[in-house]
């Protein structure tokens, strides 16, 4: 069993906690996953690896609050176990050789983009990180890009923390100042991303996303993670999850990842009516 050792909320629908599972956190490098199941007859599901600690044994994620599984993981306490944590799964992100990168990251995504901004850090790249969220009440992570960032901006959607605007604003605002970067690494919801390859592709800037489509075993058999990529098919669980963003299919990607969105919704409800009859 895999014990959860910490856990707190950063914000009302987004959760960090930190689980044991010291064969993971001794193979874990940034951009790679798990996939876990919170009690024995849960789904799989898929997290990024947001922090490792190799000494302590220790993986931890940040997952938003979207449907039944994430409900049930979320009123997982601290000594609480999961049933099963697999990893890590995927390909590194490759950062070796990088002198200057911007790193993006939106919502919950952020999560992911932090690990790749740290180890840039780590090995003296100048980190530009651009940071969106809808307000201020949904900001999370800001001091720990602060403390790996050389230029940190912070952006939302309604102007009530930062700047006003979009992650593409952002980006686009240190372009034109002069910055000139070896790659852009972009991670968070799949609209985002594909407007901000549109703004990289103008420049003629390297762009590496990374998808988090639907996924069932993390290892290619069950096809689920499919994307079309420079007309190819490619599997996200091996083949990513980090790929080029100019080459990625974005309207197919969307509109696969959309199809059990009616599902999810009502399952999440069942799991949260369960909750409340547990607690009377």
């Amino acid at each position: 069993m895999f014990e959860i050792l910490e856990r707190r909320e950063l914000n009302p629908t987004v959760t960090w906690i930190n689980i044991k599972a010291p064969y993971v956190a001794r193979k874990a490098e940034p951009g790679q996953f798990i996939i876990l199941r919170v009690d024995e007859e849960g789904e799989r599901v898929p997290f990024t690896i947001a922090q490792y600690d190799r000494e302590k044994g220790t993986v931890a994620i940040i997952f938003q609050i979207v449907g039944a599984s994430t409900e049930k993981l979320n009123h997982k306490k601290v000594g609480d176990s999961l049933a099963d944590v697999v990893g890590p799964l995927g390909n590194p992100s490759e950062l070796e050789g990088l002198k200057k990168v911007a790193v993006v990251g939106g919502g919950v995504g952020c999560a992911i983009a932090y690990p790749i901004a740290k180890k840039l850090h780590e090995i003296g790249a100048e980190v530009h990180s651009v940071v969106g969220f809808r307000n201020h009440d949904l900001v999370i992570l800001e001091d720990e890009f602060n403390a790996v960032s050389d230029v940190l901006v912070m952006m939302t959607d309604d102007g009530s923390y930062g700047k006003h605007g979009l992650v593409t604003a952002g980006l686009e605002e240190l372009i034109q100042a002069g910055n000139r970067y070896d790659e852009v690494i972009v991670i968070g919801p799949v609209i985002m991303m594909k407007f901000v390859c549109d703004v990289t592709k103008k420049y003629g800037i390297k762009t590496v996303i990374s998808m988090n489509p639907i996924m069932i075993d993390g290892t290619g058999m069950c096809g689920g993670c499919r994307l079309t990529v420079g007309g190819e098919t490619k599997f996200a669980c091996v083949d990513g999850p980090d790929f080029d963003g100019h080459q990625v299919d974005f309207d197919e990607a969307m509109s696969r990842g959309s199809i059990y969105y009616g599902f999810e919704r009502h399952a999440h409800e069942e799991t949260c009516n369960l909750f409340k009859k547990e607690a009377l």
